[in-house]
């Protein structure tokens, strides 16, 4: 019996893409790309989304690639330009799920410690969970089953119980071996389905 809901947050929740700035940065569309590809890989963010601090990620980034300073200083410093809009379907799947009273209901995200504020300030529905859990801040991120633990141990969640939501299907893969229940988001039509088809709402 589920009692337990999990948002990823990140592509599930909401809409952030470095697309969103950097449009306004490079006028090719293939030298954009290679950038994001090449110079602020996502091995790098995620750095930061572990507990390096922006400072730290910047300086180190901006030592590799000295000459691209200008744009890799952009990547935080206009990193609210990169935070799109709410998935409106999903948060209307979240809203049923809490408003039902059946769920306790929360996040676990890999999310910088500094950034994850903004995005705090621009949508209403993160103070409905009962509680997140951000990487940036722990220190750690998924797919490390250390990190699972501490969302369950924190607020005494029973694995078997839970039902965990990600697009990241490598982090599906890590909380399934841990005997958490899974769903792998594709989009809120399925995640409605698949929700139906287990009786959660």
């Amino acid at each position: 019996m589920i009692n337990t809901i999990i948002f990823d947050l990140g592509a599930v929740l909401i809409d952030w893409n470095p697309d969103y700035m950097y449009r306004t940065v490079f006028a090719d569309e293939q030298q954009m790309r290679d950038f994001l590809t090449n110079v602020t890989t996502s091995d790098w963010n995620e750095e930061q989304d572990a507990g390096r601090s922006l400072q730290e990620g910047t300086d180190w980034l901006i030592n590799k690639h000295p000459h691209h300073e200008e744009n890799i200083r952009a990547f935080y410093g206009r990193w609210i330009e990169m935070l799109g809009d709410a998935f409106d379907g999903t948060v209307e799947i979240f809203k049923e799920l809490k408003e039902s009273g059946k769920y306790k209901i929360y996040a676990l995200t890999n999310w910088s410690a500094e950034t994850f504020p903004m995005a705090q300030q621009k949508f209403e529905f993160l103070n409905w969970f009962d509680g997140i859990v951000v990487s940036g801040a722990e220190k750690m991120r998924k797919p490390a089953p250390e990190f699972y633990q501490i969302l369950l141990d924190r607020y005494n969640v029973n694995r078997q119980e839970s039902l965990f939501i990600d697009d990241n299907y490598r982090n599906i893969l890590a909380a399934e071996k841990m005997g958490i229940n899974c769903i792998h988001f594709t989009s809120a039509e399925k995640l409605r389905e698949e929700l139906v088809a287990k009786e959660i709402i």
